[in-house]
């Protein structure tokens, strides 16, 4: 449960957003201009690299696993935060072209939303630059600090020599503030990134000393009158790394309202500083509200706090995940699975990973993102819809639609740079009538009768590279028995792997090129030797799960992706000869205690797994399933578990202490295969990634 009475660091956001009002409305402005001047420009400064570095930590913590997400999230904020300013930037003038593209990407189409593109500019720069290491990364990163601070606090001693002068002339022109992005977020993302947790006094009396340096620093150059602007100073760096070592180590959980009203804050109090001045007009007031500094601050405060309360309160309540079932994707495993499928293939072929069926129920648009970190840049799916979804989700690389698309969306193919399967020569000659030119695969029919031009027919299947709106990148079979060691089964997969080689060679012998080759699947993987083809497809291999236990001839250490889990939400007590269940189909023999689970077929469990045998994974433990299985729930037998209450976590599929079920087992004790099993998982089942460790 999230605890918030220690949640610190989220409090703190709250401090460092009225920080930043403090920094926009000069509270201290109508009494001392030195006293304003050390709050705004000097105290107030720490807000910004905070706020960066408690990104930077919590990102690091996932191991940077979160980075899109987070991106994603940021970019949405950011346009909604345009739109709300839109009004104020049309009063004050539109842009230019060449302006609006550096407000929007650098400046921020209003003075405080410059944060937003330097936060997103950061996290892209600290995620490249962490691929690097610690030290290397900071290393960098504190370089780029250092240019910033030139043309920042400094400019005033460091622009006496003219071709560092020259020089910022040329960065001002980009970047018109240096805290903008490139030199002042990377090194506080990463900062924040690599600070550890400490209550070593030394740690205190450091950030004690540091912040009074600071305080100097900040003070001795606005009398030097050095700074071009004053975001950044010398010893900021060390005044936040020495004091967020401290907040971490007294911070425990999280406070998820702190975190999102001290956003609201941010982003929303320009609203009423712009606003406060013609209200006191209309009101009468402006000698009390724009004439005392404190008493305006202390209005934005009031109404930008009471606002964002009230914004908090009304926002749409998202559910969490882990609350009742759930998939859970294991990128490390997932990661060591393509390593080792690489070093089972020849030089130079390539992975193409089969991502049907919601990636066999893996979730495809987050597996197929992990893979492009892993380094795979091609795709399978089923059908048009499937590849799509990868286009809209910006999964880029090639992605090959295995079946069937009505010629007449060749268009849609063109727009979403999809590349299609040519199943037979008619279909051929239709896509190439519907006039746009598509990328495609030629599929060869070798044996398996189901879809392809036949290997022998090899007029057809030439006059199909001839065609001028076919750009054929590749040619393809599928082997149908490579999954049996039986000889004779093997002895037809020798047979298609023959057929397709002639068919090759006969194509080679007219001049044309084939583009990429590839006939094996996860099961030509695990059962033939190296290939000399271009392309693997896998899918159940990537995912480190075989269809039935059958032996394989090739032993590749793969291990399981996902898991399945869910929740015990009831416990209750049968006495000896109660039943239980649809059908009453579960009879004790003795007293026994039974707990509900929160899954059942509706989310892919077959319905008679309970009578045939299945069971589950509990603190380590098998516990057999019961009765048949409910569309959303099913019984387990907890008579033997001395310790269970609701809320437990069952896993259905996947390890629990020296325990282990997986997809295979389930579909054999069910008589299916889990390709079946795995497609029927359903939509419902929330999807956790657990990151890859470092």
């Amino acid at each position: 449960m999230t605890r918030r009475e220690n949640a610190l660091l989220d409090r703190l956001r709250l401090v460092a957003a009225v920080l930043v009002i403090c920094n926009h409305t000069s509270p201290l402005s109508s009494y001392t201009i030195l006293g304003d001047f050390y709050l705004t420009r000097v105290l107030a400064r720490v807000a910004v690299p905070f706020f960066l570095m408690v990104s930077g930590h919590f990102l690091a913590k996932g191991n940077w696993s979160g980075t899109v997400s987070f991106l994603k999230k940021t970019v949405l904020t950011y346009l909604a935060a345009i739109v709300l300013y839109l009004p104020i930037n049309i009063y004050n003038g539109f842009f230019t072209f060449p302006q609006l593209l550096r407000r929007v990407f650098i400046q921020g189409t209003l003075y405080h939303l410059w944060y937003f593109p330097a936060l997103i500019l950061g996290v892209l720069i600290s995620r490249q630059l962490a691929k690097l290491g610690h030290a290397y990364a900071l290393l960098i990163a504190s370089c780029l600090y250092l240019i910033g601070l030139g043309g920042d606090s400094y400019y005033g001693l460091v622009s006496q020599l003219s071709f560092i002068k020259e020089l910022y002339d040329i960065i001002f022109l980009i970047f018109p503030h240096t805290r903008c992005g490139l030199f002042l977020s990377p090194f506080f993302i990463l900062l924040g990134a690599n600070v550890r947790p400490s209550r070593a006094p030394r740690t205190a009396v450091l950030a004690f000393l540091s912040f009074v340096a600071l305080s100097a620093e900040g003070i001795w150059l606005h009398f030097t009158g050095w700074q071009r602007h004053d975001s950044m100073y010398l010893l900021l760096p060390l005044c936040m790394g020495s004091l967020f070592p401290i907040i971490l180590s007294l911070n425990r959980g999280q406070d998820r309202r702190a975190r999102q009203i001290s956003a609201l804050m941010y982003i929303i109090h320009p609203l009423f500083i712009a606003l406060l001045p013609p209200a006191a007009r209309l009101t009468g007031t402006s000698y009390v509200l724009s004439g005392n500094s404190i008493v305006s601050f202390l209005a934005v405060l009031f109404l930008t706090i009471t606002v964002s309360v009230v914004l908090y309160a009304i926002r749409p309540i998202q559910i969490g995940k882990k609350y009742r079932a759930w998939r859970e994707i294991d990128a490390g495993a997932l990661a060591r699975n393509v390593s080792a499928i690489r070093g089972a293939i020849p030089p130079g072929c390539e992975i193409m990973a089969v991502l049907k069926a919601d990636a066999y129920g893996h979730g495809d648009v987050e597996i197929a993102r992990l893979l492009r970190r892993f380094g795979v840049r091609r795709f399978a799916v089923a059908c048009i819809q499937e590849g799509i979804r990868l286009r809209r989700a910006l999964i880029g690389g090639e992605i090959l639609i295995l079946g069937y698309t009505p010629p007449d969306m060749a268009a849609v193919l063109k727009r979403y740079h999809l590349t299609q399967a040519v199943i037979d020569g008619h279909y051929g000659l239709a896509l190439d009538r519907a006039g746009c030119r598509v990328s495609v695969h030629v599929a060869i029919d070798t044996g398996m009768h189901r879809l392809g031009i036949p290997s022998g027919d090899i007029e057809v299947l030439s006059s199909i590279y001839a065609l001028k709106n076919l750009k054929v990148t590749g040619t393809f079979s599928h082997l149908c028995v490579s999954d049996s060691l039986d000889v004779e089964a093997q002895e037809y997969t020798k047979k298609q792997l023959s057929n397709f080689q002639e068919s090759l060679s006969a194509l080679s012998a007219k001049g044309i090129d084939p583009g990429r080759t590839h006939i094996q699947a996860s099961y030509g993987l695990w059962n033939l030797p190296q290939q000399p083809w271009s392309i693997v497809r896998t899918g159940m291999a990537l995912f480190g799960i075989k269809s039935s236990p059958s032996a394989v001839a090739n032993s590749i250490p793969l291990s399981p992706v996902l898991s399945l889990k869910s929740r015990i939400t009831h416990l209750t007590h049968l006495q000896a000869g109660q039943s239980a269940g649809y059908g009453l189909a579960f009879r004790t023999e003795r007293d026994c205690n039974i707990a509900v689970v929160s899954i059942g077929y509706g989310d892919g469990i077959p319905r008679d797994y309970g009578l045939r045998g299945g069971y589950v994974l509990i603190h380590g433990a098998a516990c057999r399933v019961v009765g048949l299985v409910c569309m959303d729930q099913m019984l387990v037998d907890v008579t033997d578990m001395p310790e269970i209450a609701p809320g437990d976590i069952v896993t259905v599929a996947g390890r629990d202490g020296e325990l282990e079920i997986t997809f295979t087992d389930i579909a054999d004790t069910c008589g299916t295969i889990a390709n079946e099993l795995l497609s029927h998982l359903g939509r419902r089942l929330d999807l956790v990634c657990v990151p890859k460790k470092r």
